[in-house]
C-alpha cells in the first residue's frame, strides 16, 4: 500500500557512493528526520552578493570580467530551498536527493487520456446514469478541469521562480506539464461523452459553489504571483509559506484528492470507468505533488525558522472547509447511490488532519472519521494490463510505479 506521509519511502535512490565529505540520507529516515539531517549544518546567510551581468557591467563603466565566485565549485551546503547562494543552474551536487527522486518517479507514471478506452462511458452516460448522476459527472469535470489550469500557473508563475535549488525546480517542471495533462484529460472526458464544452467550462463562473472554491483559491495565491517578492522579508515569507500550505496541503492535498471520489463511487457501480480510469493516473500524480509540497514546505520552515501563524492556519481549515461544504451541497444537492454530502465532507475533514499531520500542524478536526474507507485504494491502482483488448503491448511505464 501507497504510505501516503511520504510515497517514495520504500525506493531506495540509485546514486553512486557517497564521498567522504557529503552527509547522506539514511534510508530509513522519516522525512522531517531527513530534512534536518541535510540542514542541521547549512550556513544561514544573511545577504547574498550578485554580481551585475556584462550589459549591465558595460551600463555601469565596469569592465567585463568572470567573478570569482563563477570560478568556486558549488557547495550542497549552501543549497536552500528559497533565498539560496549557489548556482541555480547547476543541479548536483544534490542537497535534496528526495527532490530528484521525485522526478524519477513522476516520470514512471507516464501516460495520456488517449490510452483509455472511453466507450463504455459514452453508454454509460446517455443510458444508464440518472440525472441525479449526470448532475454529479458534469460538475466534477468542471471545477477539476478550471482548478488544474489554476494549479498549473501556480506552479510555473508563483512558485518554480521562487525555489534556489534546481533539484526542486526540475521535478515541478515536471508537475506543471502533468497539470496540463490533467487538463486535456478532462478536456478528453468532456468532448468523448459529448457534452456541451462552452456550458461545462463557465459553469466555474457562473455556479457560486464552484465559483467560490476557485476565487477561494485565486485570493490566496494570487499573492505570491509576483517576481519581485523578497522571501528575505519575514513577512514576505509568511505569506509564501502560508500560500505554499493552502496550496499543497488543501487545494491538491483534499479538495483534488477529494474531489475524484464521486467518480470513484460511480466506478464502484461497474459506471463510467473509463473516466474513472483516467482519474486514477491523475490521483497518484496529485498524491505526489501534495507530498512534495508538504516536505518543501517542512524544508522552508526548518532552513528559515518559521512557523506558520496558528490562528491564519486555523482560519484557512475554517473557510477552506466552508467552500468544500457548499460545493458538496451543490453536486450532492440529491445524494446517488453510495455516495452523499455528508460522506464527502466527512472525508474531507478526515484528509485534512491528515495533511496537517504531515505539515507538522494541528488536527484541524479532531477527532474526524474516514467516511469513504474504500478512497485510500483507488491510488494504489496497478496498470498491468492492456489498454484494449487487441493490444497486444503491455503499458510497462505505469506498471513500473513502486507504491508497495
Amino acid at each position: 500500500m501507497l504510505n501516503w506521509d511520504d510515497p517514495l519511502a520504500p525506493i531506495q535512490p540509485a546514486t553512486e557512493a557517497p564521498k567522504p565529505a557529503e552527509r547522506t540520507l539514511p534510508p530509513e529516515a522519516n522525512p522531517l528526520q531527513a530534512e534536518q539531517a541535510l540542514s542541521a549544518e547549512a550556513p544561514l546567510r544573511e545577504e547574498a552578493i550578485t554580481p551585475l551581468s556584462g550589459i549591465e557591467a558595460e551600463m555601469h563603466g565596469q569592465p567585463l570580467h568572470t567573478p570569482d565566485l563563477d570560478n568556486k565549485p558549488v557547495n550542497p551546503d549552501d543549497k536552500r530551498v528559497v533565498n539560496g547562494l549557489t548556482d541555480i543552474n547547476q543541479l548536483a551536487p544534490f542537497k535534496y536527493p528526495w527532490a530528484w527522486e521525485y522526478f524519477l518517479n513522476a516520470n514512471k507514471n507516464h501516460w495520456t487520456p488517449l490510452d483509455i478506452n472511453m466507450n463504455q462511458d459514452v453508454h454509460d452516460y446517455h443510458h444508464k446514469l440518472t440525472l441525479e448522476e449526470r448532475h454529479v459527472y458534469e460538475n466534477v469535470l468542471s471545477y477539476l478541469t478550471t482548478s488544474d489550469i489554476l494549479a498549473m500557473r501556480n506552479i510555473g508563475l508563483a512558485v518554480m521562480e521562487k525555489m534556489s535549488a534546481p533539484e526542486l525546480q526540475i521535478y515541478q517542471a515536471r508537475q506543471v506539464y502533468e497539470e496540463s495533462l490533467h487538463t486535456w484529460t478532462y478536456q478528453h472526458c468532456i468532448e468523448s461523452i459529448g457534452l456541451d464544452q462552452g456550458e461545462i467550462y463557465n459553469r466555474y463562473r457562473v455556479v457560486p459553489e464552484i465559483n467560490g472554491k476557485i476565487q477561494l483559491a485565486n485570493r490566496r495565491l494570487n499573492s505570491v504571483l509576483r517576481a519581485d517578492i523578497d522571501l528575505n522579508d519575514r513577512d514576505e515569507l509568511h505569506n509564501f509559506l502560508m500560500a505554499y500550505i493552502f496550496f499543497a496541503g488543501v487545494f491538491e492535498g483534499c479538495w483534488f484528492y477529494n474531489g475524484f471520489s464521486p467518480i470513484f463511487a460511480l466506478q464502484r457501480r461497474g459506471l463510467m470507468k473509463g473516466t474513472a480510469e483516467q482519474l486514477q493516473y491523475i490521483m497518484r500524480d496529485e498524491v505526489l505533488h501534495a507530498s512534495f509540497g508538504i516536505r518543501v514546505a517542512k524544508q522552508i520552515m526548518l532552513e528559515e525558522n518559521i512557523k506558520p501563524d496558528a490562528r491564519a492556519v486555523s482560519l484557512m481549515w475554517e473557510e477552506c472547509e466552508a467552500a468544500e461544504a457548499a460545493y458538496a451541497g451543490y453536486i450532492l444537492r440529491d445524494p446517488i447511490l453510495g455516495y452523499s454530502r455528508e460522506d464527502h465532507i466527512g472525508q474531507f475533514r478526515f484528509i485534512a488532519n491528515r495533511r496537517a499531520k504531515s505539515l507538522g500542524l494541528a488536527e484541524p478536526f479532531p477527532g474526524a472519521e474516514p467516511t469513504l474507507p474504500w478512497l485510500d485504494e483507488q491510488a494504489n491502482m496497478r496498470k498491468e494490463k492492456n489498454f484494449f483488448e487487441a493490444t497486444v503491448t503491455e503499458y510497462q511505464t505505469g506498471g513500473a510505479l513502486k507504491w508497495d
